[in-house]
């Protein structure tokens, strides 16, 4: 379309040259950016010799929030049209939609928390660290989208703009990292951190509640307690929660809804942290709908009668037209939910492709003894901060896949039977900007094959990951590996592709599938000691701290 070029003139403007000195600040500024020459080009040339790292980066965030609002104005611009659009590209756009209005948010927060300081405590550096970089795993999810879905036109129209986009978002990541959070240890993050709730005196009363049991691997039953100050408490396995409302489905129409969708359409918009969980209960039988928690829907908790009776199942996949990101069964974008006892499949089989059973993009989420179902791209830890407590996951090939600051303790990982030709990956970590402080961690969890490939009579490889994007980083520590895991451990993406840029590491692990003697010898290969593995655990590497022991779900904060 004529237009794009008029929406983005104001984006990539020829600036004026500045004086030497002023220059030479600039470049020592620009230098240690993944893109110089671009910071350079973009810098404002109103700034003297003694505009600070801070002053560049408030410049660039407000460029980026700018841009973004132009690059919503052109997606808007072909939706407005349908018509001349094919439903792969309608599907693409309305990607690209939510998810840019995602990082207008997240840009908006940025700014306010930035605009008139120079410092910032950690906890709240951190999580504008964390914003920013889902900023970028955002507008990368639409890139890939545009680029594997639409049409040669669109692709050509947004692909261009989107290349800078991505310098601009990575431009402005850096420079805040250098402002505001240079030497910043993640082992601060609880003593600066608000909780999310009041703590709650390990010694009160709680009255039984046997209907809400969770049968499977639960630390007590859930039952609901004494009152406290018109709010009601449950408590869950680790401690007690505030619950503000409560909802019951059943598809037997007696209870207050008979689909998950309707009870989480009444969820309350915009609670806040302090305002305690909307709790829905879903009682045990098989859901066959797609569930999406949106933006607006914080603090839900969604309570199942455990795994495998509470089953929530659908089967859009990637063969049928859906993209990756719009065809999962679940997902959420709601900051700090929380599912207990709850099995997500998506059922379309190893033949369809990338077909997701739950896709998480909210920050501060939780899921506990809960199980994910499927073959390729089962698990989108899309991205923010996530942490998941003995759940089981089957697949194949990428099945625990994205961009996400996640923790993984005591889960059960069980690759499947791939189809003929194929190998399994368990992971495909996205990280694409060695500032995202994002990565996958696998903490005394357990992994061994599926019923279905443990019984094949074929061999069948499979390995710990393999590199999705340039600065892939995943960890494994003092977990079991049986032997169906390949002696190199992991596998290539293309090539040499990342080999020297990703991080992958391993400590401490046991089983006849752990050996290290034959492992890769890739330059971005690591063994870690207990010193470099404990900035991977569930306290330092997604804060949980400042916020799991209000969730109810038992966790263990440093190395087990």
């Amino acid at each position: 379309m004529d237009f794009t070029l008029t929406i983005f003139s104001s984006f990539l403007i020829t600036l004026h040259f500045s004086s030497p000195s002023i220059a030479s600040s600039q470049r020592a500024i620009c230098y240690p950016t993944p893109f110089p020459s671009f910071c350079e080009s973009q810098s404002p040339t109103n700034y003297n010799h003694s505009a600070t790292v801070c002053d560049y980066g408030r410049f660039f965030i407000r460029r980026s929030l700018e841009t973004t609002q132009n690059f919503i104005s052109l997606v808007n611009a072909y939706l407005g049209n349908p018509y001349a659009l094919f439903q792969t590209d309608i599907r693409a756009l309305g990607d690209c939609g939510s998810l840019l209005d995602l990082n207008v948010d997240f840009l908006s927060a940025t700014i306010q928390n930035t605009d008139s300081t120079d410092y910032l405590q950690s906890s709240q550096a951190e999580d504008m660290h964390t914003l920013l970089s889902a900023v970028l795993t955002n507008h990368q999810t639409c890139s890939d989208g545009i680029q594997s879905s639409a049409s040669s036109s669109i692709q050509s129209a947004l692909l261009g703009p989107f290349e800078n986009g991505t310098m601009l978002y990575s431009v402005s990541l850096a420079l805040y990292k250098q402002g505001w959070v240079p030497g910043t240890s993640k082992g601060r993050w609880l003593t600066e951190r608000n909780p999310p709730f009041s703590a709650i005196g390990s010694g009160r009363k709680a009255d039984d509640r046997s209907h809400l049991k969770i049968p499977r691997r639960s630390e007590g039953n859930i039952r609901e307690a004494t009152s406290m100050r018109g709010r009601k408490l449950l408590q869950l396995g680790g401690g007690y929660v505030h619950v503000n409302q409560m909802a019951v489905v059943r598809q037997d129409g007696t209870g207050d809804f008979s689909t998950i969708g309707d009870a989480v359409a009444a969820a309350p918009n915009g609670t806040d942290a302090g305002g305690g969980y909307y709790v829905i209960y879903v009682v045990a039988g098989v859901y066959q709908e797609y569930v999406s928690v949106g933006s607006s829907q914080t603090y839900v908790m969604m309570i199942g009668d455990g795994i495998g009776q509470t089953v929530i199942t659908g089967s859009r996949n990637v063969a049928d037209g859906w993209t990756t990101f719009n065809c999962a069964t679940f997902a959420v974008v709601g900051t700090g939910f929380v599912a207990v006892g709850i099995t997500i499949q998506n059922t379309a089989g190893a033949a369809k492709y990338q077909a997701v059973a739950l896709r998480n993009g909210a920050d501060l989420s939780t899921f506990y003894s809960c199980s994910f179902e499927g073959y390729q791209d089962t698990l989108y830890t899309h991205s923010l901060r996530q942490f998941y407590k003995e759940c089981d996951i089957y697949g194949t090939v990428d099945f625990i896949f994205g961009n996400a600051a996640v923790v993984f303790q005591n889960c059960s990982i069980y690759p499947r039977l791939p189809m003929a030709g194929q190998y399994n990956t368990i992971t495909a970590q996205g990280r694409t900007d060695v500032n995202q402080n994002t990565g996958t961690s696998m903490q005394n969890c357990n992994i061994a094959a599926a019923p279905d490939l443990a019984s094949s009579s074929g061999t069948v490889q499979t390995f710990l990951g393999r590199p999705w994007k340039e600065y892939s980083r995943t960890v494994y520590m003092y977990s079991f590996m049986d032997s169906l895991i390949d002696p190199a451990g992991w596998s290539v993406w293309s090539g040499d592709y990342a080999l020297d840029t990703l991080f992958y590491a391993e400590c401490d692990n046991y089983g006849p599938g752990s050996g290290t003697t034959s492992r890769v010898k890739w330059p971005g290969y690591h063994l870690m000691d207990p010193t470099d593995a404990s900035n991977f655990t569930a306290s330092n590497f997604v804060a949980g701290d400042g916020w799991l022991p209000f969730t109810g779900v038992p966790y263990t904060g440093g190395l087990m």
